[in-house]
C-alpha cells in the first residue's frame, strides 16, 4: 500500500485552512466564554480568551427574564418555521412546473424571473406592496416577503431535471396526475435539495432584521434580530434589560455590559446553529438511492 505523499503545497494549504478555521471559530467561542463567565471574574477574560472565568447563567437570566425577548423569540420562530415551509413548497412546486417539457411560455417566464433576480425592487416599492396587501405590522409580511428566491428556484429546477423521466411516465400510465407525481415522486426524491435550500431559507428568515424593522412597528411584533441590533449595536440597554426584575438586586446591577451582549448574541445564534447537525446527517444518503432499477 502506497502511503500518502505530503508535499509542500498540500502542507501550505492545510496550514492556511487551519488558520482560517481558527480565525472564524475562536471569536465564536470567546462570545460563549463571556456569556457564561461569572460577573465578578469576567474582567479577567481578556482578548480572545476561550475559557470562561467561573461559571454563571445570570446573563441569560437577565436577558430571558424580559417578556419582550420571549415575545421576540416566538415571533422569530414563527417567521422562520412558517416562512421556510411556505418558501420550500412554492419554490419546489414552481420548479416542478418550470421543468415540464410541454409548458407553454417557459422561455419568457424564465427571462422574466432572471430579470427579477438581477434587478431587485427598491425598499419603497416593497413597502407599498406590503401596504396595499394590508400586511404592514403583521408577521405575515415577513413570511410572504421574498417567498421565492429565484436563485434557489434555479437550483431546485436542476435537481428535479435529474429525476428520471421514466419514474414520472410510469406514474402517469397508472393514472397519476401532476399533483400526485409531485407529492409521491418529486418530493421524496428531492429530500437532499429540500433540506439544503430549506436551511438557506431558514437562515435568511431568522437573520432578517432590516425589513423587519420597516414592516413591523408594534413592540409585540418585533423580532429577536431587531432587539439584538438595538442592544448590541445601538447600546439601547433600556429596551432589553431595563424592566428586568433581576436588576433590582444591587449585586446583579453591576453586570458587565459586554457579557450581556455576548449572552444576547448566544440566544440569537444557538437556535439556527442547531439546524446544522440535524440537516448534515442526511447528506450521507444518496438522493436517488433505490429510485430506479434498470
Amino acid at each position: 500500500m502506497v502511503g500518502r505523499k505530503f508535499t509542500l503545497p498540500k502542507m501550505a494549504i492545510g496550514i492556511a485552512l487551519t488558520l482560517l478555521t481558527l480565525m472564524m471559530f475562536i471569536p465564536v467561542i470567546n462570545i460563549f466564554a463571556r456569556a457564561f463567565s461569572n460577573p465578578d471574574k469576567v474582567h479577567e477574560l481578556t482578548g480572545l480568551g476561550v475559557i470562561p472565568k467561573g461559571f454563571s447563567l445570570i446573563n441569560f437570566q437577565v436577558v430571558l427574564s424580559n417578556p419582550i425577548v420571549g415575545q421576540a423569540i416566538g415571533n422569530s420562530l414563527f417567521i422562520t418555521i412558517v416562512g421556510t415551509c411556505f418558501s420550500l413548497f412554492f419554490t419546489t412546486i414552481t420548479a416542478y412546473v418550470l421543468t415540464r417539457k410541454n409548458l407553454v411560455g417557459k422561455t419568457p417566464i424564465m427571462i422574466f424571473l432572471i430579470i427579477i433576480m438581477i434587478f431587485e425592487p427598491g425598499y419603497v416599492q416593497e413597502y407599498f406592496v406590503m401596504k396595499d396587501l394590508h400586511l404592514l405590522d403583521s408577521l405575515w409580511s415577513m413570511v410572504m416577503y421574498r417567498m421565492i428566491n429565484v436563485f434557489y428556484l434555479v437550483i431546485m429546477m436542476r435537481f428535479i431535471e435529474d429525476i428520471p423521466e421514466s419514474l414520472m411516465e410510469a406514474a402517469r400510465i397508472d393514472g397519476a396526475g401532476h399533483m400526485r407525481v409531485f407529492v409521491r415522486i418529486v418530493l421524496p426524491l428531492s429530500r437532499i435539495p429540500l433540506l439544503t435550500i430549506g436551511m438557506f431559507y431558514a437562515i435568511a428568515k431568522w437573520n432578517e432584521f432590516f425589513k423587519s424593522s420597516i414592516f413591523l412597528s408594534s413592540p409585540n411584533k418585533t423580532v429577536l434580530q431587531v432587539l439584538l441590533r438595538q442592544f448590541v449595536v445601538e447600546r439601547d440597554t433600556s429596551t432589553l434589560v431595563g424592566i428586568s426584575d433581576l436588576l433590582k438586586n444591587s449585586s446583579i446591577a453591576q453586570l458587565d455590559f459586554n457579557s450581556l451582549k455576548a449572552a444576547t448574541i448566544v440566544v440569537a445564534m444557538v437556535p439556527i446553529l442547531m439546524l446544522y447537525p440535524i440537516i448534515l446527517k442526511y447528506y450521507t444518503s444518496g438522493v436517488m438511492e433505490g429510485g430506479v432499477k434498470e
